[in-house]
């Protein structure tokens, strides 16, 4: 399939989120006319400054949906709600049904590529030995992973019944700038602000992929993926002591680290989330980061390597740019 037609605009959703916030920018620099699927809730601002169409909805609403792919040429569909913590209604509600809804919105709208963001987390418990691939089986540890894992399915074979030429994205654990969760607090906020906690010696194995090359690769798949394929998106993976030695470098300091027992943290993190039940909000320390800190996570993209030329971002340089978002005031 060749390039775009210049007639229709890119829909995004997911345009004000962590990718989206990096994907729009990313998008207008290279040209694109892009169209966002928005929530007026929401931060949209920046979006006035790139030129980006706004069409008002939500991905829970079919008929905004349609609105905003309507005489688009190609989807991104980066849209939904990753928390380590939450209601599987509200998880299906929004990465099930929404990309149900984004599907046949895509479809209907005959557009010629639907890249889907789904997560290498699908996989759920890791391999006790080699690498995680395409084609390594899925076992989801909760809500979040089972709601993503379902959302992939479905678009998958909403492409082999319909012709919708899907393509399957699953990044890493994202940092980079616009986030203030998961890798970035874990990582970066949480040992700079002194609550530097290390469980088993910082041994376990981490899979990083810097914000922009999930962008990269997804203007890449509008051109570039093959329909009904998946692609994992990730940088070199490497130990938590690895990354905390790269922060030190770039902080040009010694971090004080805090040997935390596995048992006491798991404990905490299981005594803080029935707690949450009460109180509605995520623990600070929620069971579901269980799997993201005691697995180890190998991964291998070569296959996003050989088909779309992809080459990650070295920690140290992703690292270093989100350190200075951090310092501009993110």
């Amino acid at each position: 399939m060749g390039p775009l037609p210049e007639s229709g605009p890119v829909l995004v959703t997911g345009a004000t989120g962590f990718v989206g916030r990096n994907l729009c920018p990313y998008l207008a620099e290279k040209g694109y006319r892009v169209r966002a699927l928005v929530r007026r809730t929401s931060d949209h601002s920046f979006l006035d400054a790139l030129g980006v169409e706004k069409v008002w909805g939500d991905l829970r609403d079919p008929a905004s949906v349609m609105a905003a792919a309507e005489g688009c040429r190609a989807v991104i569909h980066a849209g939904a709600i990753f928390r380590f913590w939450g209601r599987r209604e509200e998880f299906w509600a929004v990465n099930v049904a929404g990309t149900r809804n984004v599907l046949e919105a895509a479809h209907r709208a005959r557009v010629n590529r639907f890249v889907h963001i789904s997560t290498i987390a699908v996989v759920g418990k890791p391999p006790a030995e080699g690498f995680i691939t395409e084609e390594t089986p899925c076992q989801p540890q909760d809500a979040y992973q089972e709601s993503k894992l379902e959302a992939e399915r479905q678009a998958l074979a909403f492409g082999r019944e319909t012709g919708l030429p899907v393509i399957v994205l699953r990044p890493g654990a994202i940092y980079g700038p616009w986030s203030r969760y998961a890798f970035n607090r874990l990582f970066i906020e949480d040992p700079l602000q002194g609550l530097a906690f290390r469980v088993h010696g910082g041994r376990h194995i981490t899979f990083p992929v810097f914000v922009r090359d999930v962008v990269w690769a997804a203007e890449v798949a509008l051109t570039r993926g093959r329909p009904g394929e998946v692609y994992n998106i990730c940088g070199p993976c490497m130990s938590h002591r690895e990354v905390g030695e790269a922060l030190e470098q770039l902080v040009g300091r010694r971090i004080r680290w805090i040997p935390a027992p596995a048992w006491g943290m798991v404990a905490l993190a299981r005594v803080w989330t029935a707690l949450s039940r009460w109180t509605g909000r995520e623990p600070y320390y929620p069971i579901g980061l269980y799997p993201y800190v005691f697995y180890d996570w190998r991964v291998s993209a070569e296959k996003a390597r050989r088909e779309l030329g992809y080459e990650p971002t070295p920690l140290e340089e992703g690292l270093r740019q989100t350190l200075e978002w951090y310092r501009s005031g993110g």
